[in-house]
Formats: C-alpha cells, sequence, structure tokens
C-alpha cells in the first residue's frame, strides 16, 4: 500500500470511494443526503485545492483517503474514508499517522463525527482523542468534536 498525496486528477476516485464509504454512516441516521453523499465532483475539487488530500493506493486502487488542513495552531481532519471491503486492515490508521505527521508542526489536532458513529468514536479514541464538545444538528443527530493536543501525539501502530 502507498500513501501519497492525491492530484486534482484522483478527484473522481476519492469521490466514489467517499460516497460508497459513507453509505453505512447514512444507514446510522436514515438520512442519504448527508455532504459527504451530495458532494458533487467540482465541490470536492474545491477541497483539494484548499486542503492537503492524502490517498492509500493498493495496486494502483485509490481504498482510503483523508482530508486536513491548518488554521491557526489547529490542524483540522476530515472525511477519513476506506472503501467497505478494505477496512479493518489498518488503513485508516495509517491514513491518520501520516495526516498527523504531515501537520506535525500543529498544536492540536480535530475532527468531528456522529454520536451514533460508535466506531468511528472507538477509532479516534484509540489514538488520543478526546471529545470536548457536541452540537445538536438534528433530532436524530448530534456532532461529537474530539481533538487531540500535541503533548497526546504518539505514534499508534496498526492493529
Amino acid at each position: 500500500m502507498i500513501i501519497e498525496q492525491a492530484s486534482l486528477e484522483d478527484a473522481p476516485a476519492v469521490l466514489a470511494l467517499q460516497k460508497a464509504a459513507y453509505r453505512s454512516e447514512a444507514e446510522i441516521y436514515g438520512n442519504y443526503s448527508i455532504p459527504p453523499l451530495t458532494q458533487t465532483l467540482d465541490e470536492i475539487e474545491v477541497d483539494f485545492r484548499s486542503q492537503l488530500v492524502l490517498k492509500a493506493s493498493i495496486e494502483g486502487r485509490v481504498v482510503g483517503s483523508v482530508r486536513g488542513y491548518a488554521d491557526g495552531g489547529t490542524c483540522f481532519i476530515g472525511r477519513l474514508v476506506v472503501y467497505p471491503e478494505f477496512q479493518n486492515q489498518g488503513i485508516g490508521s495509517q491514513l491518520m499517522e501520516e495526516i498527523e505527521t504531515r501537520f506535525g508542526h500543529a498544536e492540536r489536532f480535530e475532527l468531528f463525527t456522529g454520536n451514533k458513529s460508535e466506531r468511528n468514536l472507538r477509532f479516534y479514541r484509540k489514538r488520543g482523542y478526546e471529545v470536548f464538545k457536541t452540537e445538536s444538528v438534528t433530532g436524530n443527530l448530534t456532532l461529537v468534536y474530539l481533538e487531540k493536543r500535541c503533548g497526546a501525539l504518539t505514534r499508534t501502530g496498526t492493529p
């Protein structure tokens, strides 16, 4: 597996991956109009121009991705995705380690997930992220914001 910065030419593959990966999240909340599923190619290309987008590839196929950008001393991480058939193989862990390394100058890392996304919450907590706030979006969705302070940044091995 190779993890490297994605190029604009990778945008269609990353968008297809994102839509495949977020279907399970949509099922949890009974909402298939969440932004990761409705994002267009034009919109994701804007993300590629304004954020660092990493991709994980196996034999030339993009199987995972994550995005990040720095604002002040904070690195905001988003859209960590792995194709369902490649999950539980350490790809997400390696992508998280790489994005944290690429933003190693950050004082803290921040991300969010849904309150019912127990698997995601376990995944991030295992990597040293702690809840610092929640935000009610709808009656069925509360966003859980997690952070990891630079002093807590440790290298985690892949399971």
